[in-house]
């Protein structure tokens, strides 16, 4: 795994707000511009990525709209800092949708180091002009068959829950939207909707978050 460190990361955030002076000239009329970052909760990991909840966001918006997805199977917010961000200056979004963080608890990476990636990945999108900026938290995987490859229920869950906090918090701070879907994630779990991996959500969990976004009004189309 790649380590930033806090220098390194305020040079990312330096480089990506100085990306804002001359981004890419939108062609009037052109469509939104969805850039989803994250994890393998992003990427449809357990399904594919054509069943990933931005995906099927953009199958239910009202407008056509361009969806980079850059999300990557087992990325930290290291990676993300790293690897993802370049794309706003590449791909200028208008919407930028973040869920991360499992892989931070997976690699025992403390909370406040969370926070603070957290913190730079916000930043960033927000230095780099997208009109919208949602998050959502992670899914209570600590339900899924498999948890125990990675310690105790119990402990895992009260990390989710304390990181999913963590991310509410900082993406309110920055004016964000965090769109809480952890109750029906963690039905979904109990409902034994999760992948033939025994770890990631199924296909219809997926469709599931997506339906509840637009329910509650986000989409790219603004």
């Amino acid at each position: 795994m790649r380590v930033l460190s806090i220098a390194g990361l305020a040079l990312c955030v330096a480089a990506c707000t100085s990306a804002r002076s001359a981004p890419p000239a939108a062609e009037p009329g052109a469509p939104p511009r969805y850039l989803a970052l994250g994890d393998s909760f992003t990427i449809g990991t357990g399904a594919t990525p054509a069943q990933s909840y931005p995906a099927r966001l953009v199958a239910r918006a009202s407008c056509r709209v361009e969806l980079r997805n850059v999300g990557v199977n087992g990325y930290t917010t290291a990676d993300v800092i790293e690897d993802e961000l370049p794309e706003l200056a590449r791909f200028s979004p208008t919407f930028v949708s973040l869920a991360i963080g499992a892989n931070d608890i997976v690699q025992g990476r403390p909370p406040g180091e969370y926070r603070e990636h957290v913190r730079h990945i916000l930043a960033a999108v927000k230095a780099a002009g997208a009109t919208r900026i949602v998050t959502i938290p992670q899914p209570d995987w600590s339900l899924s068959p498999v948890a125990r490859d990675f310690g105790e229920s119990p402990a895992i869950h009260a990390r989710i829950v304390e990181a999913n906090a963590i991310l509410r918090d900082e993406t309110l701070a920055v004016g964000a939207s965090f769109v809480d879907l952890f109750a029906m994630m963690e039905q979904q779990a109990r409902a034994g909707m999760i992948a033939r991996d025994g770890l990631h959500p199924s296909a219809a969990a997926y469709e599931a978050w997506a339906a509840e976004l637009a329910r509650q009004g986000v989409s790219p189309c603004g």
